[in-house]
């Protein structure tokens, strides 16, 4: 297939870059490299670098696109709570830019990077695709927005879509790992400390209702993501949306990382426990079933250890 990816110098995106091209698919590259760094591209693969918005101007009725991988789009939390404008501009109206232009050009196929953290996690059950949704930030907020787009869109004009729901994307594909400043994701914090480039760990809460106090969170590494966008990508089938959450289905607690963390690197890792913020559930862990059975998908690297290990070694030759 010929494969537009928005926002594929990016972390995830650059992986599914990579494997793209690995299988064979023609590949282009659309990234404004707000957060993404061209030299995760590919050689070969051809480069635009673009505002999401302007898509147009690639996805056109001649190129001949048989499927959009959408990743681009803003992901901080705390920003998106402080700038709420720019994730609803990036976000949502980015977003919107792409399925005009998808419509425009008749390309009928789009994979949509989203979010689990959009779910109403009140109870300690793995979360299902029909599970109840309540962002709890702007960021959740958009990307459900985006969902509910593409839903339309597959009824109203018989667009083939899927949204993937990640829960937590971590570790690394060789060079291809995670660059986010500032970092606010909790494995690549914990590596800084054991690295030296931070003095502590800041550790929000250790009085949950869970084994050892501190919250529970699925992992899943990032090499397996990207195999199930090439799985959705074969199985997406035209006026048919589809939700697929990807996640471990194994939940570990924010001090098994930090745990974890000092067995792979050997290095210390002080932690200062600090009070809980607003809006943490204590408990957030994916049931990847529908994906297991509609897609054929099983993550390769669960282990807890195996995604540090990867994101040790990229955070060592990074710095």
């Amino acid at each position: 297939m010929k494969v537009l990816v928005t926002g594929g110098a990016g972390y995830i995106g650059s992986v599914v870059t990579h494997d793209l091209a690995d299988a064979g698919h023609e590949v282009v590259v659309l990234d404004d490299l707000s957060a993404g760094f061209a030299f995760t591209i590919p050689a070969g693969v051809e480069f635009h670098q673009l505002p999401v918005h302007e898509i147009g101007r690639v996805l056109t009725p001649s190129a001949g696109f048989d499927a959009v991988l959408h990743f681009a789009g803003r992901i901080e939390v705390a920003e998106s709570v402080a700038r709420p404008d720019l994730y609803w501009n990036i976000n949502v109206a980015g977003s919107m830019a792409v399925l005009d232009a998808i419509r425009a050009a008749g390309t009928p196929r789009m994979i949509f990077s989203s979010t689990g953290s959009m779910y109403d996690a009140a109870d300690t059950g793995k979360l299902t695709e029909d599970a109840p949704v309540r962002p709890r930030n702007p960021y959740a907020a958009t990307k459900l927005a985006v969902d509910l787009m593409l839903a339309g869109e597959s009824g109203a004009f018989g667009l083939g879509a899927a949204s993937l729901r990640y829960f937590n994307a971590a570790g690394a594909v060789g060079p291809l790992g995670e660059r986010h400043n500032p970092e606010s994701h909790l494995i690549p914090i914990v590596l800084q400390v054991a690295g030296g480039q931070r003095e502590e760990l800041m550790l929000y809460g250790d009085d949950y209702p869970t084994p050892d106090g501190t919250c529970v969170r699925d992992y899943i590494h990032v090499a397996d993501l990207s195999a199930a966008h090439l799985l959705a990508l074969d199985a997406i089938q035209p006026g048919r949306y589809e939700i697929y959450n990807l996640g471990n289905g194994d939940g570990y607690s924010n001090n098994q990382v930090v745990e974890a963390v000092r067995e792979v690197t050997g290095r210390p890792v002080p932690v200062k426990v600090a009070p809980r913020r607003p809006g943490d559930a204590a408990v957030t862990v994916a049931s990847s079933e529908k994906a297991r059975r509609e897609l054929g998908w099983r993550p390769a690297r669960p282990d807890l250890r195996e995604i540090i290990a990867d994101a040790w070694a990229f955070h060592q030759s990074s710095w």
